[in-house]
């Protein structure tokens, strides 16, 4: 018997409605196969910002990690990075740990003998910890501030549940709640507000730097640039909050209802009206007037000149990559170019993108990379010009490939314009 791939055109699945998404694109009705995971190594702890390195972006901070060898070896790698290698700590269960749960007796004395051995006292102690203690049930808050009496430092819980991942908080969710709790009320400066994002900084050419600035806005504060604990704390200072990442939306709750800063979320796009139309909401928000045509212009010519050199370019999309699948689709549709192939999660958040590719490219088949069926997907064949994600460069190894997935985030017009200017260097390199 021939074993196929499963996949559904746009206009099938939006005719089906979000309400009725096929079982094989639902993650909980089948075994995983999670070529993302096994291609990225991303674990909830591992490349990347995974949750180990996530919960040390609070300045100053040290990390216990709590589990079974074979679980927090991959912790190794991230010796590697500078400035990571002396700052974690590993307290190893065994067997009878993991069945008696007698681990958690230790962790108060081992937190302390982590602070005792460094010179200098650690902002917080983040006690990581594995599906172990998801399966245990274990109250890790409690344990947290039993610790934290007993050494006199803050400790916070960092959870790395693969188990939780599609669940209501997924590891990547609860870490950027825990690395903003440290924080506590001060007074308010009109003239700061808080960058909730990512875990490494937004590229530095970024328009909303300047946009911000443009408007009043003296000090933009964003975790990944404190120098020290105490800029960390300044944060409470702010005005309101920046969300660009929907992971944030928990944090940015806990921070309102704690510290009182409202928030407003704005989200990555790569359509350019649709860009524009968000800094104007922004600014109707605000009351102030912003004036993007600058930046608008700058990414508009690199849109321009792809088309230009590269018209009606098919593309096929994966989901490992800085931006949103089937919005990225829709925006290279409407560029004018064709998006044959998308590997990606369907969500209801992103059905609206969804339901406009029907309309304007409803043959582009949509794949789930948790599908086991993608285990017979035919490498060979070349259904694009160019893939966009590490994924989709795995599936077509021959095709060009814009990984878009670098550390250092895009984000609005600079994020668009750089897309296109890789894009177009990809594919000038293989012309030449």
């Amino acid at each position: 018997m021939e074993k196929e791939v499963y996949y559904i055109t746009a206009a099938q699945l939006a005719k089906r409605g979000k309400d009725q998404v096929p079982d094989e694109l639902k993650s909980a009705a089948h075994l995983i196969y999670s070529s993302p995971a096994t291609l990225a190594f991303n674990s909830p702890g591992a490349q990347g910002f995974g949750v180990k390195r996530a919960g040390l972006a609070i300045p100053g901070s040290v990390m216990l990690l709590v589990a079974p060898g074979c679980c927090g070896r991959n912790t190794t790698m991230l010796s590697e990075l500078g400035g990571y290698s002396e700052r974690f700590f590993y307290l190893l269960m065994d067997d009878t740990d993991i069945v008696t749960g007698r681990h958690l007796n230790k962790i108060s004395q081992a937190v302390k003998e982590v602070v005792d051995s460094l010179e200098e006292t650690p902002s917080a102690v983040m006690i990581c910890i594995t599906c172990v203690d998801a399966l245990l049930g274990t109250d890790m808050e409690r344990v947290c501030r039993k610790a934290s009496d007993f050494t006199g430092v803050p400790v916070l819980p960092c959870y790395m549940y693969a188990l939780t991942r599609e669940g209501r908080v997924p590891p990547m969710t609860a870490v950027r709640k825990s690395v903003y709790a440290l924080l506590e009320k001060r007074e308010k400066k009109a003239s700061t507000v808080n960058i909730l994002g990512e875990f490494a900084p937004f590229l530095d050419d970024t328009e909303l730097y300047e946009i911000l600035h443009g408007i009043g806005i003296q000090k933009i504060n964003e975790i990944s640039r404190c120098k020290d604990f105490e800029e960390y704390l300044s944060m409470a200072e702010a005005n309101f909050n920046l969300i660009l990442n929907p992971e944030c939306r928990l944090a940015a709750e806990d921070i309102k209802k704690r510290l009182d800063i409202p928030g407003i979320e704005l989200a990555r796009l790569y359509q350019i009206d649709k860009i524009h139309n968000q800094y104007q909401l922004l600014g109707g928000a605000l009351g102030v007037k912003i004036d993007d045509q600058k930046y608008y212009d700058q990414a508009a010519e690199a849109v321009e000149a792809f088309g230009k050199a590269h018209p009606k370019t098919t593309f096929a999309i994966g989901e490992c990559l800085n931006a949103g699948s089937f919005e990225l689709a829709l925006a290279l549709t409407r560029y004018g170019h064709h998006v044959s192939e998308i590997y990606g999660t369907v969500s209801e958040e992103n059905f609206i993108y969804i339901k406009k590719l029907a309309q304007c490219s409803p043959d582009t088949r949509i794949y789930t990379n948790l599908s086991p069926t993608m285990m017979y997907y035919d490498c060979g064949e070349k259904p694009a010009d160019v893939t966009i994600g590490m994924d989709a460069g795995y599936y077509h190894p021959d095709c060009v490939n814009v990984s878009w997935n670098q550390e250092r985030q895009p984000f609005g017009y600079s994020g668009l314009r750089h897309l296109f200017q890789e894009l177009s260097a990809a594919m000038e390199g293989v012309a030449k």
